[in-house]
């Protein structure tokens, strides 16, 4: 590897571990800032910091590898995600804001149900808490291997330790630097890395496309290549069908429920401030989505016309990056790249902990622990996740898509129609979000271990996220119907005050 790509590693791990410090010595005295920065981050930091934690290596990997192999009929999964995340933003992000503040100023999502529904706030905290170390630790692992792929990749033959040492050698020092700014700064070394590598992941995606394009000799000659690989490579419609529309444009409601994403929303400074940081945000992922698209797409008309052998399309990023540019350049975008998943990886493991530290050690073994004792440990739970997702990632054929979309889909319908409807509907009872809970995870791992979503009635498999959003929303329904909501809404002050 050339002397000039170590130079911007070299210079973005440095950025990444000297924001960790900077945040250790600035807002790491107790739970709230380590938990949630204090809900301080600015509309900008909070926008981007949701953006490139909700990514990951996907962004890079997962999805220009999708487009690259099957062709743009694989952007309906952009499509989609684009359309939840907007809804979230409206629906979701100013609602929790307000209402974690309310409800006893709650710092976790666990927290928070259990505030809102008192009358099961211990299996609330206790059963969300579960779900959310389960599921978070096997998302962690996807990034992971991302980390893996990337030093087996782009590293490989530096050093002679064959190819499954090169891939563990990738995850372990991905997860080491991760560990170092998390453990360190928490929430606020979080979001700000996030923000960085947020502007760092944007830049990579719009410069990578236009360079390739233009080495083809534009867009004609590029749709030209792609026409002779296949005609309806550029439809967004060719072997589409209705099966196949809704499992990828239904990934957009798993926004609902992702915990390290929504727990932006309960951060920024002020609900006045939520509108800036939505427009701020969509703007970044349409931007970025439409990179990730051209990426997948131009990569293959590149590798086509020049002959070029691609064992793994999820790794077509690494392959353009080494190719086209210059040492320092290709530094800059694989820096892009662990970008991706360390935000991602980071993010989760904050959100894992902090369940662990408030929803486990707080409320089973010392409730009376002092905040310097539990920012501690906090720091350890971070490493017990970690070790638990590098477990999971230690088999080097995983598909970084795969365990992405199953994590999402648990979460999505475990927590979103939950989250939906603990905001707005103010008839919703204890009982019927402990439900919701427990049938829309339930129903996820049940589709996944059936192989449902591989093949569904001899067809093509639906995505797990349908049947568990859909038993899930009606399970908190006809159960909240069914049971009292014990007055457990607590309406803002001013509207009770009209009230009476």
């Amino acid at each position: 590897m050339h002397f000039g790509t170590w130079v911007s590693l070299f210079l973005y791990f440095a950025l990444m571990l000297g924001i960790g410090f900077y945040a250790w010595r600035k807002s790491t005295s107790n739970s709230e800032e380590y938990m949630l920065g204090g809900r301080q981050l600015s509309p900008a930091v909070a926008a981007l910091s949701a953006g490139a934690s909700d990514m990951s290596g996907w962004l890079l990997m997962g999805l220009p590898g999708a487009l690259y192999a099957a062709g743009l009929v694989e952007a309906w999964i952009g499509i989609g995600l684009t359309v939840g995340a907007f809804l979230n933003w409206v629906i979701v992000a100013p609602r929790l804001r307000e209402q974690t503040e309310r409800y006893d100023n709650a710092l976790t999502i666990p927290e928070f149900l259990a505030n809102r529904f008192p009358s099961r706030a211990l299996a609330l905290r206790t059963v969300s808490a579960v779900i959310i170390v389960v599921f978070f630790s096997v998302y962690t692992g996807s990034g992971l291997v991302a980390g893996g792929k990337l030093f087996e990749t782009a590293f490989g033959g530096l050093i002679p330790l064959g190819e499954a040492g090169e891939y563990t050698v990738g995850v372990w020092l991905t997860l080491l630097i991760v560990l170092t700014y998390t453990v360190v700064g928490g929430f606020l070394a979080v979001s700000l890395t996030d923000f960085c590598q947020g502007c760092i992941m944007m830049v990579a995606l719009v410069l990578m496309p236009i360079v390739v394009i233009t080495g083809q000799g534009g867009f004609a000659d590029t749709a030209a290549t792609l026409q002779s690989v296949n005609p309806n490579f550029l439809s967004l419609t060719d072997g589409l069908t209705i099966v196949g529309f809704l499992s990828a444009v239904t990934w957009g409601l798993g926004y609902f429920g992702q915990p390290h994403i929504i727990v932006r929303f309960m951060a920024v400074r002020s609900v006045e401030e939520v509108p800036v940081a939505r427009n701020i945000g969509m703007s970044w992922m349409i931007v970025s989505l439409v990179g990730a698209v051209g990426l997948g797409v131009f990569g293959r008309a590149y590798v086509v016309a020049n002959n070029i052998t691609v064992e793994d399309p999820e790794t077509i990023f690494i392959i353009l990056a080494n190719l086209l540019f210059n040492p320092l350049i290709t530094g800059f975008l694989l820096a892009a790249l662990l970008a991706a998943i360390m935000s991602t990886i980071s993010s989760q493991l904050l959100v894992a902990s902090s369940s662990l530290t408030e929803d486990f050690y707080r409320l089973f073994l010392r409730r009376n622990a002092s905040e310097r004792e539990v920012v501690t440990v906090g720091r350890v739970c971070v490493l017990l996740v970690a070790v638990v997702a590098a477990i999971i990632a230690r088999d080097p054929d995983s598909e970084v898509l795969g365990l992405v979309a199953n994590a999402w889909a648990g979460f999505g319908a475990a927590f979103g129609p939950l989250i939906i409807l603990s905001l707005t509907w103010s008839r919703m009872s204890g009982t019927g979000a402990v439900a919701g809970l427990v049938v829309g995870a339930a129903t996820v791992i049940i589709w996944i271990a059936l192989g449902l979503n591989e093949s569904f009635l001899g067809g093509p498999g639906v995505y797990e996220i349908i049947p568990g959003f859909i038993a899930s929303f009606a399970a908190i329904y006809l159960v909240s119907l069914a049971t009292q909501s014990s007055g457990e809404f607590r309406p803002l002050p001013g509207r009770a005050a009209a009230a009476e």
